[in-house]
């Protein structure tokens, strides 16, 4: 099997979810991101603007006075793709050295062909003001399945070559939406496949892995759910796995990916 590839995440922001990877000073993400590489991270993503549900907006100058300079000096270890809902910063982050715009809002689809870069859509019902407060679905599966394939449509005819599909785990659901959407992680998998597509899952510390047990688990108590689920994710096809923690996944990879070896062969 081809190894899929593990994004690693680098929050150049003040209040993204999780206090572990917030770095909101330079040289401090800076130094994360080379650490996400040498851990074994394929591709690192740099946000400057937490997505959050509930986070305020952060205006387009302090978006890129946080990013540009994390984006232009990781690109010289690897790849990095830039997380980001807004067109002017995904141009500058591009110009800087992103190879990967990677797109929560999904409105970013002909920037991603017009500079012929690698895409990454999500699905997402609401903006992060607004996702959280009585999100509804009738088929979740079905409504968040059509969505895509209407992104991808678009992505294709505006030229990108390189796509990921994201269902959005986390992003205007209910925890019953997201077990469901992970539960079919290989029917997006057929689906994307068909739309020449790979599909990107993102579990990693979600609150809706707090319901997997009798207690409400806080962000830091949330591992063992991030890297059962994103197990889960690769063992049903999925291209690509955003997370926190590299290290774990890139055990896990190299387990999945490894040839059977007979003992005493």
């Amino acid at each position: 099997m081809l190894s899929p590839s593990i994004m690693g995440v680098v929050n150049v922001t003040p209040d993204s979810f999780f206090g572990a990877t917030r770095t909101p000073f330079i040289p401090d993400a800076i130094a994360r991101g080379r650490a996400l590489f040498d851990e074994g991270a394929d591709i690192v993503d740099v946000g400057g603007e937490s997505t959050r549900p509930g986070a305020l907006e952060v205006d387009v100058e302090e978006e890129l006075a946080r990013v540009l300079p994390v984006v232009e000096a990781l690109a010289a270890y690897g790849p990095v793709s830039i997380d980001t809902r807004k067109a002017e910063v995904a141009r500058a982050a591009v110009a800087r050295g992103a190879s990967v715009i990677n797109d929560v809002a999904a409105v970013l689809a002909e920037i991603a062909g017009e500079l012929g870069v690698g895409y990454v859509a999500m699905h997402a019902q609401g903006t992060p003001q607004t996702m959280q407060i009585d999100p509804h679905y009738d088929d979740v599966l079905a409504e968040v399945s059509a969505a895509l394939v209407e992104t991808a449509q678009r992505a294709r005819a505006a030229g990108v070559k390189q796509l990921w599909l994201d269902p959005g785990i986390g992003f205007g659901k209910r925890p019953e939406d997201n077990w469901s959407l992970l539960r079919h992680v290989a029917d997006f998998v057929t689906l994307a496949t068909s739309l020449g597509a790979g599909v990107l899952i993102g579990t990693s510390r979600k609150r809706f892995l707090s319901t997997a047990g009798p207690e409400p688990l806080e962000v830091d108590d949330r591992f063992e759910g991030s890297l059962a689920t994103a197990t889960w994710a690769l063992t049903q096809g999925a291209s690509m796995v955003r997370v926190h923690d590299v290290v774990a996944l890139a055990q896990v990879r190299e387990l999945l990916v490894r040839p059977v070896v007979e003992v005493g062969s």
